[in-house]
């Protein structure tokens, strides 16, 4: 037995060592991004093109645009579909670690294209049958934010939407921390951000392969095919976790064959980070964030399920 727990402990190890460099440069690039990017243009957010931005911003691998969107709906700067449509092209670590992985490297162009063509349709077809049951919210219009500060993404929905007073951020995750030099924002952070997501990764592997090794290759494969109808189900409900975990979780088990691609997607459709968690803090609104968690399931699922007919879903 402790021979065999010794052999998945060094498979798993020889899986994860080699992604540490990867994901350590993207999370840095992540704070980069968190630090430098202005939102100059997020009036276009409120226009006609607004859930096309919304799609195309979500994409960027920083879980700060789901909280923004999110504080941004709260204040009424955007409608219900382009929340929508940010929240399902979301996807958290997963790009990072298809971008860190050999195997995982030819399904980030799939996966790009499902998300924001799922994020468009949903957006656009929200808001027209809101507007068609007389029920589209009106946007109000954004604070001019050449005239305010903070301007840079981070600060944005940190400090000025997330309401905090005193807040010092400099995490992608959206943390306080109590310090924001240059070598904490830039070297720290990514690499406790790496050693966490890495211990993540470790376990996955180290689980898959005991599962694989008990059952038999054949037979989990077989196993797999077989549930291709309910496998949206349950990585649907592991996406609507507020961690990263669940990104982690869903990308890896792809990876590692445990799941189809058809219910990756679903998974990740249904991965909008924290800002469900911002959504369910005004618990006035509990039926409507109920509700937007159901729909929000319901249509990743039945994406989940329309992409495992494809042929390229296993």
């Amino acid at each position: 037995m402790w021979e065999h727990l010794l052999e998945f402990f060094i498979h798993a190890l020889k899986d994860t060592l080699p992604m540490l460099p990867w994901i350590f440069l993207m999370y840095v690039i992540m704070q980069l991004l968190e630090n430098k990017t202005t939102l100059k243009n997020a009036t276009r957010l409120n226009g006609k093109l607004a859930p096309l931005v919304g799609s195309a911003t979500g994409l960027i691998p920083q879980c700060g645009f789901s909280v923004m969107a999110a504080k941004f709906y709260e204040k009424k700067y955007i409608t219900l579909g382009t929340l929508l449509a940010i929240f399902f092209s979301t996807s958290d670590e997963a790009f990072i670690l298809l971008l860190s992985s050999k195997e995982g490297a030819i399904w980030v162009l799939p996966t790009l294209a499902l998300k924001i063509f799922a994020g468009v349709l949903i957006g656009y077809g929200v808001d027209f049958f809101l507007k068609k049951l007389g029920k589209a919210q009106k946007c109000l219009e954004m604070p001019d934010e050449n005239n305010a500060k903070p301007q840079t993404t981070r600060d944005i929905f940190m400090r000025q939407y997330m309401e905090e007073k005193e807040v010092s951020v400099v995490c992608a995750c959206g943390r306080a921390h109590g310090d924001d030099s240059p070598w904490k924002k830039y070297l720290l952070y990514p690499l406790l951000h790496t050693l966490q997501v890495a211990g993540f990764i470790f376990l996955v592997n180290f689980v898959l392969t005991a599962v694989i090794h008990s059952v038999g290759e054949d037979k989990f494969s077989a196993f797999m095919s077989r549930s291709l109808f309910a496998q949206p189900f349950v990585t649907v409900a592991i996406g609507l976790i507020p961690n990263c975990a669940s990104s982690v979780v869903l990308t890896e088990t792809f990876l590692s064959g445990g799941i189809a691609f058809g219910s990756f997607i679903a998974g990740l459709c249904a991965n909008a980070g924290m800002g469900f968690v911002v959504l369910l803090k005004n618990t006035r609104k509990w039926k409507r964030n109920l509700a937007l968690i159901g729909f929000t399931y319901l249509l990743s699922t039945i994406i989940g399920l329309l992409c495992n007919l494809l042929p390229i879903a296993v």
